[in-house]
């Protein structure tokens, strides 16, 4: 029996494959049970998808109602009727704006100075280029010029002289007498701290084809040209040596040295405010950018061109400049304290309304607090004579209006887009997402009923959006948004009406539409509660799925076991057939 026992090993993958034994395809039988267990899977899916569906056509009504929620808002703020423009007879002359509230009128300005700023001037004394006439060791590079020269070349008498930074000013003095054929000499004074150029003939300096600033930093120009006795010069036409900026502040050139008081904490104070430097290891552009960033209220700069420090500051107005030397000197080596300083006074502005006194501001913005017109704001640009007028800002207002009944036209074409039956070529009815909900359809003829109302308790002219020309289309639930007439008219003549109409306390058309909106989306709204059971019972359908699902898998496992233990004997049994069939096989 040694055949039958290894027959038996026979793998169960093997055997479960469908028929490999008996023949018979169970697994197709197998496939086919399962889906009729899954069908009750089936018709949740789809029942869950139209949840799904009904969800989302339920987020786009609620997306347009938000919408329509917050034209509601600003047409429920009384003061948002209040809204008023200003306008400027000349805005070559003056800008204005007014808050809600500004009394309407035109008002009459007449400003005959403009604020300006408070500035304290320096011109402190930088040392000259050279401390002697012989500048043969003073290289272009190192000399302490305001700009530093450039090489290349420029051109005295049509004749171009070629530069390095690297030459001596006295070398760039040779250059000029050789080129020239001895006819134009030049020379340095310490004295002066000045370059002179002298002929016997007319000197011609530059050309277009120049490309060193030589010229330019010596300041020598064919305009300070002087004949006198025959001979030609031309002087540079201010002191040459400039302070240095970027360098360490001890070092930076200036006539008297700044010193720190020999510790490294020099101080000073400009309007209160206390500036601290090291004389050896600031620059005096680090102090010019801690004054810049400090509460000092001013703006320190150094100009190389007039060798000129300045304090501005920063606000406009008739106010000084307070500057003092706490420890070392900072400010009088700069010139900004002591005799070389000069505060040049800021200005008020200057103005008066309709021929009235005159008034004054220490900027150039003409507000309530200077004018005594509430809500009224002007910003004179220059000097004259100008009205700003104030009126209803009718234009926003009518805006806001238009928005709000082209929002309210879209919120019930959504309703209907989600609502309303498709028929087919055919005569095929399909229903909307939303078709026969009740939620929806109340919501449908609640807005259509609040637009199409008639404001209780309202008299005049204005006491529905019917009268704002807002009329049914007679065609579906939208109002006519075409003809703006009667709109405008009301807000240039009624605007108190119009008014009234959107904000009258609980009777308005913004309070009802807004008390509908809340009980509709709001967080108990009654949308809101229905997405919300969807939602639930979409989960719910998830839970449901997936029980089913369980037990479908169960019921797979299971009848493949048994298929395959079918399998399994039927091998056998042909194991042992086959072995008996060799032992004893039928003699003929």
């Amino acid at each position: 029996m040694t055949s039958v026992s290894s027959a038996s090993t026979t793998g169960s993958t093997d055997l479960a494959i469908s028929g490999l034994a008996s023949g018979f395809d169970w697994q197709s039988l197998i496939s086919q049970l399962v889906q009729v267990q899954r069908a009750p899977e089936t018709l949740l899916e789809n029942q869950q998808g139209t949840m799904q569906t009904q969800n989302t056509a339920l987020g786009n009504i609620k997306t347009a109602l938000t919408t329509l929620q917050g034209d509601v808002t600003t047409l429920s703020d009384p003061s948002f009727f209040d809204s008023v423009t200003a306008t400027s007879s000349d805005t070559a002359l003056a800008t204005a704006t007014a808050a809600e509230g500004t009394a309407p009128g035109t008002y009459s300005f007449d400003v005959t100075q403009l604020a300006s700023a408070a500035a304290l001037q320096s011109s402190p004394e930088a040392t000259s280029l050279n401390p002697t006439d012989d500048v043969s060791n003073l290289t272009l590079s190192s000399a302490p010029f305001a700009t530093p020269v450039t090489a290349g070349t420029f051109t005295v008498n049509g004749q171009q002289i070629t530069i390095a930074t690297s030459d001596t000013l006295q070398s760039v003095f040779d250059q000029i007498n050789k080129v020239t054929d001895q006819a134009v000499t030049a020379s340095y004074s310490a004295q002066n701290d000045t370059i002179t150029l002298s002929s016997s003939s007319p000197i011609v300096l530059g050309s277009d084809t120049d490309t060193s600033n030589f010229l330019q930093v010596a300041k020598l120009a064919n305009s300070n040209a002087v004949t006198k006795n025959g001979t030609t010069s031309i002087i540079s036409s201010a002191k040459l040596g400039a302070v240095d900026v970027t360098g360490a502040m001890d070092q930076s050139n200036l006539a008297k040295a700044i010193n720190d008081g020999g510790n490294g904490n020099g101080a000073f104070e400009i309007n209160g405010v206390t500036i601290n430097y090291s004389a050896s290891a600031d620059s005096i552009n680090d102090v010019i950018n801690s004054i810049n960033s400090s509460a000092a209220g001013v703006i320190a700069a150094y100009n190389p061109v007039s060798n000129q420090f300045s304090l501005t500051d920063k606000t406009t107005g008739d106010v000084g400049i307070s500057v003092e030397d706490v420890t070392g000197n900072f400010l009088t080596a700069t010139g900004l304290a002591g005799p070389s300083a000069t505060l040049e006074r800021g200005n008020n502005l200057l103005y008066s309304i309709n021929n009235g006194a005159q008034l004054s501001s220490q900027t150039n913005t003409i507000s309530e607090d200077t004018s005594g017109v509430t809500g009224l704001s002007v910003t004179p640009l220059a000097k004259g004579s100008f009205t700003v007028t104030v009126a209803p800002d009718t234009s926003t207002i009518a805006s806001a209006i238009t928005k709000f009944v082209t929002d309210y036209n879209q919120a019930q074409s959504t309703i209907d887009s989600q609502t309303a039956a498709t028929t087919d070529s055919s005569g095929k009815v399909t229903p909307g997402p939303l078709t026969g909900d009740q939620v929806t359809e109340d919501l449908n003829a609640n807005l259509r009923s609040l637009a199409t109302s008639v404001m209780s308790g309202a008299s005049g002219a204005v006491t529905s959006l019917n009268d704002l020309g807002f009329a049914s289309n007679g065609q579906n639930d939208s109002l006519s948004t075409t003809d703006t007439t009667d709109l405008d008219s009301a807000l240039n003549n009624n605007l108190a009406g119009v008014k009234a109409l959107f904000t009258t306390s609980g009777a308005g058309l913004a309070a009802q539409f807004n008390s509908l909106l809340n009980n509709t989306i709001g967080a108990n709204g009654t949308l809101v509660g229905e997405q919300t059971t969807l939602t639930t019972e979409s989960s719910d359908i998830n839970t449901q799925i997936s029980n089913i699902e369980t037990n479908v898998q169960a019921y797979q496992t299971q009848l493949t076991n048994e298929f395959v233990a079918m399998e399994t004997a039927e091998n056998a049994t042909n194991e042992e057939a086959s072995y008996l069939t060799r032992a004893f096989p039928m003699s003929g």
